[in-house]
């Protein structure tokens, strides 16, 4: 599975095992922006265990320097989402330069929120 070409029915179909193998990171979240899937990359690379993040709110629990109109606001914008940008993450981290992969469709019950390093 690539980060540029995935779809969200790609990703719903894989296993977690599956998303926890992909060199980037992603994280699964419903309507309500609660996490339901954090991946094993993810974990690693952003040093929270999924313990810590499954059930809590991304944008304001998780990841707040998201909590922005360039990235949350969108998920509540756009039905159908489908957009990479250029961002640079800074909560308990240095900077990070990173590639965000915002996916969304009316039609499925999960978000997600791909990251590449």
């Amino acid at each position: 599975m690539d980060f540029a070409t995935c779809s969200i029915g790609d990703l719903d179909r894989a296993s977690g095992a599956m998303l926890d193998d992909l060199p980037f990171g992603v994280i699964g979240f419903d309507a309500a922006g609660t996490v339901n899937f954090y991946s094993a990359t993810e974990s690693r690379l952003a040093g929270l265990s999924p313990e810590k993040v499954v059930g809590k709110h991304l944008f304001s629990v998780v990841a707040p320097c998201m909590n922005n109109f360039m990235v949350a606001q969108r998920y509540e914008d756009e039905p159908e989402l489908d957009a990479t940008i250029d961002y640079v993450l800074t909560l308990r981290m240095r900077p990070t330069p990173v590639k965000l992969r915002m996916l969304r469709s009316a039609s499925a019950a999960r978000r997600y929120l791909l990251v590449q390093r």
